[in-house]
Formats: C-alpha cells, sequence, structure tokens
C-alpha cells in the first residue's frame, strides 16, 4: 500500500524540527547555500551528522564536487536568512547580504548562526529525490542564543518556561 504524497506531507508538518542553512565552495571559489530543514546527528565516535539534499541543486552539486560543507544551524532571529536561502534567488543574492567567512574547510560560516559544524563528505546515498548525505565533523563553533524551528508550514522559537 503507497501513501499519498499530500498525506506524507501533512504527516512531516507535524514533526518539528531545526532550520539550517547547508553551505559549501563552488569549483569556481564562489559560495553555495540552501536552506535545510533535513538534518540529524549520526555518531558521536567519530562525530558525523547527515543532511538529505534535493539531487536538482547545484549546492548538492558543489558539495559531492568538493567533499566539504558546513551545516549552520540558524538562531531565532534568522528566518530571514532561512528564507533567503530557501528562495529562487541566485547564490550571489543568496550571500550578498549576509555576514559570512570562509571556515576552515573553505564552507562558508554563517557569522551569526548558532552553531556551525564542519565537515568532509564520507558517505553518500540515493534515495528517491535526494541525496543523504553523511559528514564526518572536523570542527565545530557554537554561540549562545536560542534555535528557529520550524513546525506546521510555520517557523517557530522555543518557548520561555515559566
Amino acid at each position: 500500500m503507497s501513501v499519498e504524497a499530500k498525506e506524507f506531507k501533512n504527516a512531516l508538518k507535524l514533526w518539528a524540527s531545526g532550520v539550517t542553512v547547508v553551505t559549501t565552495q563552488g569549483r569556481d571559489n564562489q559560495p553555495r547555500g540552501m536552506t535545510a530543514t533535513a538534518f540529524s546527528s549520526v555518531s558521536v565516535e567519530p562525530p558525523q551528522i547527515l543532511v538529505c539534499l534535493n539531487q536538482a541543486t547545484d549546492t548538492g552539486a558543489a558539495l559531492l564536487e568538493s567533499r566539504r560543507f558546513a551545516v549552520n544551524i540558524l538562531n531565532s532571529a534568522q528566518e530571514d536568512v532561512s528564507n533567503q536561502f530557501a528562495g529562487s534567488t541566485t547564490q550571489e543574492q543568496r550571500f550578498a547580504s549576509i555576514a559570512w567567512q570562509a571556515g576552515e574547510n573553505g564552507a562558508p560560516i554563517l557569522s551569526e548562526a548558532l552553531a556551525a559544524l564542519e565537515c568532509r563528505v564520507v558517505q553518500q546515498v540515493q534515495a528517491g529525490s535526494h541525496w543523504v548525505i553523511i559528514g564526518e565533523v572536523d570542527s565545530v563553533v557554537c554561540r549562545e542564543g536560542e534555535p528557529l524551528l520550524y513546525y506546521h508550514s510555520a517557523y517557530r522559537t522555543v518557548a520561555a518556561q515559566d
């Protein structure tokens, strides 16, 4: 029995997730990036994460070519950054008004991200329309703040406890 696409999407809307921007350096030494919510830890020993990227994206193609990338975990004030990297804008437009610097592996690290994990590709698996990219984490940057969340087709933030 197969699940209808609409039913599948409706179920996934009920999963709250953090919001990330996955970045890499293109062959032309230009930064590439895209918003991704399909991100997870895989292993502590060795430190590994995974991201899922649509095979049709130029960011995914550049990432697989360079074999280096960063996952920038967005903070609660970065909805506009998420939208900028998720839209149909050019790569130049995505990075134009964003403060960033090249990380140790060359991938862009967003200056205001809550955290950034610099990775190298250790495995890629084709899964339907996407690549599941497993990266070994070589460097981590952490900052203070609250995460940006996505739930039921809208941005959310962590509620303060009384």
